[in-house]
């Protein structure tokens, strides 16, 4: 049952040799998402065996070129592909204005159907509930309107224990009813009580993006707990200054905000084009908080 993140670009506004901006598909049981969409990243979802087809929702945090320049030419090739299911696009307010002005300029008529769904600046909002997930947007703090995404994994269906099907000659049609907490009652009936039937749910798995954002603790509710975090880390934090008045984050302050979320792992990303290496931002982190791990290209992460 997959709950799985592709690191399609962990750059910043300037790409580099080895690193696309940013871009991200999280992968939800069946569902895929597309968090951000950098210049590359139709390019990245083929590298990486993501069909871009399958994709129905796309998430943009903010209206910085290296967030969503991508984002026309994969909405074109669909339209290409003769994508005939509408996408759906949880975004700034401005974007819309945007990419429609790119489909008139070009006289392109899609064959599907774009929708826009606005984000709002105040607090936590739930802004999609999906079979597989609910995807939450909170606000960060970046020199434009920017925002960040949490994506919950509903509870899953408990597991059947096989034995107690033999046993009890439990039809398949009721196993889906079992599986989600009913009770099974026999032929002669007994009524054997769900907990003797299934193995308990396993927990929920959470993922939280933000990028990009200047250091600030007001996010840390929002994030609060959750099993991955991805925090940009622009900047080791020798360059702090820098880092602050661009509205961005040193390596050691992500850390800090991963530690006082309580996260179980944090990954780091949005590095600027000057560090060819990154184990020094690598290291900083981990000064901080241990259980950090780097984001490159084509980085797969699998959440248990």
């Amino acid at each position: 049952m997959s709950f799985k993140l592709t690191i399609l670009g962990c750059g910043s506004a300037t790409p580099t040799i080895d690193r696309n901006p940013t871009a991200q598909a999280l992968q939800v049981l069946e569902r895929f998402f597309l968090i951000d969409c950098g210049e590359g990243t139709q390019l990245q979802l083929r590298r990486n065996k993501i069909r871009p087809r399958m994709m129905d929702h796309i998430f943009i945090s903010h209206l910085h070129g290296d967030h969503y320049l991508g984002l026309f030419g994969l909405i074109s090739s669909l339209h290409l592909y003769s994508r005939n299911k509408p996408l759906h696009i949880f975004c700034p307010p401005k974007l819309q204005e945007i990419i429609e002005l790119q489909l008139k300029a070009s006289d392109t008529r899609l064959t599907y159907e774009l929708f826009f769904y606005s984000l709002r600046e105040n607090n936590e909002n739930l802004i999609l509930e999906t079979n597989e997930a609910k995807v939450y947007s909170f606000p960060m703090n970046h020199r434009i309107p920017c925002w960040g995404f949490k994506f919950v994994e509903k509870l899953r269906p408990k597991s059947m224990r096989g034995e107690k099907i033999r046993e009890y000659n439990i039809p398949f049609t009721k196993v889906d009813e079992i599986r989600n907490g009913s009770d099974f009652i026999t032929e002669d009936g007994k009524t054997i009580l769900n907990n003797e039937l299934t193995f308990p749910a396993k927990e929920t798995r959470t993922y939280a993006f933000c990028s990009d954002t200047i250091y600030d603790e007001k996010i840390i509710p929002y994030v609060k707990g959750v099993d991955l975090l991805y925090h940009e880390a622009t900047f080791a934090h020798e360059l702090l200054d820098k880092a602050t008045n661009r509205y961005h984050t040193t390596a050691l302050q992500a850390a800090t905000i991963a530690l006082k979320a309580e996260v179980n792992k944090l990954i780091i990303g949005h590095y600027s084009s000057r560090y060819g290496d990154i184990s020094p931002l690598l290291n900083e982190a981990r000064s901080i908080f241990e259980n950090t791990i780097a984001a490159n290209d084509n980085l797969v992460i699998e959440i248990i």
